[in-house]
């Protein structure tokens, strides 16, 4: 009984840091660039010009990132366990965070 209050305190006491101060959004683009543009839609970069690459039988990552059911913790569980037809990228704990850094700088 005492390990689960002790674990209780932890989690109060160090809530889940904010992933966007943490990781590198930039990185987390590169990430997308690589593994996720063959099936999503990702956005250019540039506001005036159109989406470029994927496909349009998935959700696009703007449409993923802009999902208000879809918050980092949300986003963490599914790249670390996803269900097919997502293929299980094998992305580092480091990676994770910078492709959620990157889905949250594109919600804003």
């Amino acid at each position: 009984m005492k390990t689960g209050l002790c674990a209780g305190v932890l989690v109060v006491a160090f809530p889940m840091a904010d992933v966007s101060q943490a990781a590198d959004a930039e990185a987390g683009r590169s990430i997308a660039d690589r593994w996720c543009a063959a099936c999503h839609v990702i956005p250019d970069g540039d506001a005036d010009s159109r989406a470029v690459r994927g496909t349009d039988a998935v959700p696009t990552l703007s449409s993923i990132a802009r999902d208000p059911n879809h918050n980092p913790n949300w986003l963490r569980q599914w790249l670390i366990f996803p269900h097919p037809p997502m293929p299980d990228l094998n992305l580092t704990r480091s990676e994770t965070d910078d492709v959620i850094a990157y889905l949250q700088a594109m919600a804003r």
